[in-house]
């Protein structure tokens, strides 16, 4: 099995040392690059011939720092898994790195096992959603008229009823006769959720509903 490129961005080299060497003790991870901060990082993934797999980026850094590098990832590489590793708890900071992108948010002083648990469940699902960055979500990804948010889109209210109908055994066409809609709209609304909230099957959605509590 090969190993997983990792990434690391941090403006503190005896950190991004540290780190390379506690993910190195498994032969699951290999530190392919280490950057100072965003531009660094550009001017570095230009150089080479493969992209990592997972990118571990700090907030704080001087010149271009996480929020700024985050967004300019999910431009230009939309594909590359990118999880944040910083010190900042608030709410306001998980959620804009989250609506920037980042797949997975873990504190610089969480347990070397959270960690590694994090860029396994980021590679293998998609996203880690620790209970840090569920609690945030809770708090804060509910819009003023109680529309859902996902991270960097939103869910309007015709969405969320057809979520909820498509987490029942009500097929697509009982959806639009009970939303009394057409047929063709109600294969917008799940292509357009598709692609929102980063998924391929009604599964999915059913699973996103469960996890965010919605049914």
């Amino acid at each position: 099995m090969q190993p997983i490129n990792i990434a690391i961005v941090d403006d503190h080299k005896l950190l991004r040392q540290g780190l390379q060497e506690v993910l190195q003790k498994n032969t699951s991870f290999r530190v392919v690059l280490q950057a100072d901060h965003g531009k660094d990082l550009i001017q570095q993934l230009k150089t080479l011939e493969k992209l990592p797999d997972l990118i571990l980026l700090d907030i704080n850094m001087p010149v271009m720092n996480g929020y700024e590098t985050a967004a300019w990832l999910k431009e230009h590489h939309p594909t590359l898994k990118v999880m944040a590793l910083s010190m900042y708890d608030n709410e306001s900071a998980i959620i804009r790195m989250l609506k920037n992108g980042v797949r997975g948010y873990v504190l610089k002083d969480a347990e070397n096992e959270e960690l590694q648990e994090a860029i396994h469940r980021i590679m293998t699902t998609g996203y880690y959603y620790s209970e840090l960055v569920l609690g945030a979500l809770s708090k804060n990804l509910m819009s003023t008229n109680g529309v859902l948010q996902h991270p960097g889109n939103l869910i309007n209210e015709q969405e969320m009823k057809f979520l909820k109908l498509a987490c029942t055994e009500l097929t697509y066409k009982e959806i639009a006769d009970r939303m009394n809609l057409s047929a063709r709209t109600i294969d917008g609304y799940r292509e357009s959720l598709f692609e929102k909230l980063t998924v391929k099957s009604r599964v999915g959605l059913v699973m996103y509903a469960i996890k965010n509590g919605l049914v």
